[in-house]
């Protein structure tokens, strides 16, 4: 099992091999929190129950030419599709044959407390050679993922698309791609542990200053830390991509999502303009656009028509060198080099920001007064590498106590001059402009005041969803 540098940092407080994101089972800050206890569920009258196995383990992956030794589930990457209806009974048992203990949240999904799979808050870390099953009704309709919340996990294999279908969607297009962003460094010579450990010791961006290309006139300033070998869409690299084929005037959905652990990109579709439809699973007023930002945990669906030959579909990473790739294919025609993709003019003009859409009536939280304000504060020292939410790190800051029923004002302040995406587990909330989602990013200094529905009782975590800024010390309990 591998002890980071953190663990002597801290002083015994993350356990080995588990990290701060499973630390301090039941007490951080000194107040108890208890660890629900599971409960079978039954599905409900009509509804389908969605089960499946999913086996995490070591293995060797083909990332279309670099192969590499890391962590996935069922050997493939990204891992195996979960898809429900809401309404649906979802089931998943996870075997752990990794070396190490491990977990599984399931990003975004408002479900209830002992499914979340935060070791210490929701759950007890799943130990190696053991399983462990996770039950939830599936609710809101939309893009979603799942990921391990223990240690830095999260930037090996161990991601996988989940989609909620709605009944009552007309499903206004010809098809459906699922697009997965990821930025790669396991098995290239190095881990992501040694990473992190690489960053506390130093304070400095691991392998030397990460690249300045990709979107620098973007408004994210230092927008991650690590710098990264490969760039990946669908676990291919961009000299092997993977290729999406349809008909030419074809209506396509894309959902997209960013499961990379440091990475912001800008995604565009080469000669194609996108009507962005949906953002973290909740329909916006359509808008359309060039190219648009998605930071690590976001997720956004775009509805294009398709033209006829063969077009980049491009992931440039924000102040970092490199890009993700993957290939439109409706009629003949060369497929484009990573090279000429990045260069692609729907990146140079304006990017859309995510958190400046609007929300979809149907998408709004009802209005209700104030009831309670509570402050999430995010702040940081790069030459340290240190990152704490209201003054300390996870497992030192006190748990956000909310009460339930109640509509909460979340005052969250960037004090840092980095980006982070700022996610909440079990809830959504909605940003000034009444727009709802699950992880926003904020910029450097800035400050956003954001609503939430008290409507979910439980253990919750808040962090950045930088992971390697969360297992830093940048996440919060929220607890009623």
């Amino acid at each position: 099992m591998n002890v980071s540098r953190r663990t002597l940092l801290r002083g015994g407080l993350a356990v080995a091999g588990g990290g701060l994101l499973a630390a301090c089972s039941g007490r951080p800050g000194g107040s108890e929190i208890v660890v629900p206890t599971p409960t079978p569920l039954t599905p409900r009258s009509g509804r389908s129950v969605v089960t499946k196995t999913l086996t995490a383990r070591p293995t060797t992956l083909d990332l279309g030419g670099p192969t590499v030794s890391t962590w996935a589930y069922d050997d493939v990457l990204p891992g195996p599709l979960v898809r429900a209806t809401a309404g649906d009974l979802v089931r998943i048992t996870v075997d752990n044959q990794l070396p190490d203990e491990t977990s599984v949240h399931w990003h975004g999904v408002a479900l209830h407390n002992a499914a979340d799979g935060v070791p210490g808050l929701t759950q007890k870390a799943v130990t190696s050679g053991q399983q462990f099953t996770y039950e939830f009704i599936a609710p809101d309709p939309g893009t979603y993922f799942y990921h391990p919340h223990v240690g830095v996990q999260l930037d090996r294999g161990l991601y996988a698309p989940l989609i909620i279908d709605d009944p009552h969607e007309p499903g206004a297009y010809d098809a459906e791609w699922v697009v997965v962003l990821d930025d790669w460094i396991d098995g290239t010579g190095t881990t992501p542990d040694e990473v992190l450990a690489d960053l506390m010791a130093s304070g400095s961006p691991s392998g030397g200053m990460h690249g300045m290309g990709g979107m620098g006139g973007s408004p994210f300033g230092d927008a991650g830390d690590v710098t990264y070998p490969h760039f990946l869409i669908n676990g291919r690299v961009g000299t092997t991509p993977d290729v999406l084929g349809a008909k030419p005037g074809q209506r396509v959905r894309i959902r997209v999502i960013n499961a990379a652990a440091d990475t912001i990109f800008a995604v565009a579709l080469g000669d194609h303009r996108m009507t962005v439809t949906h953002t973290d699973g909740f329909a916006v007023q359509e808008q359309e656009a060039g190219a648009f930002y998605i930071g690590m945990g976001e997720r956004y669906d775009v509805v294009v028509t398709l033209a006829d030959g063969v077009f980049p579909l491009v992931a440039s990473p924000i102040r970092k060198d490199g890009a993700a790739l993957a290939v439109v294919r409706t009629g003949s025609g060369p497929i484009p080099t990573p090279a000429r993709a990045a260069a692609i003019r729907e990146l140079t003009g304006p990017v859309l920001l995510g958190s400046d859409l609007r929300p979809a009536d149907s998408a709004r939280l009802p209005d209700k007064d104030i009831g309670q304000g509570v402050d999430l504060a995010l702040s940081g020292k790069m030459s340290t590498y240190e990152w704490a939410i209201n003054g300390a790190p996870y497992g030192k800051n006190e748990p956000i106590a909310v009460e339930s029923g109640k509509r909460v004002s979340v005052r969250v302040t960037n004090m840092t001059m980095m980006t982070h995406p700022v996610h909440l587990h079990g809830h959504t909330f909605a940003l000034p402009n009444g727009l709802r989602k699950d992880t926003v990013l904020l910029t450097p200094m800035q400050r956003m005041v954001v609503e939430l529905e008290a409507d979910n009782p439980g253990n919750w975590a808040a962090h950045c969803h930088n992971i390697y800024h969360a297992e830093a010390g940048m996440m919060a309990a929220l607890v009623y």
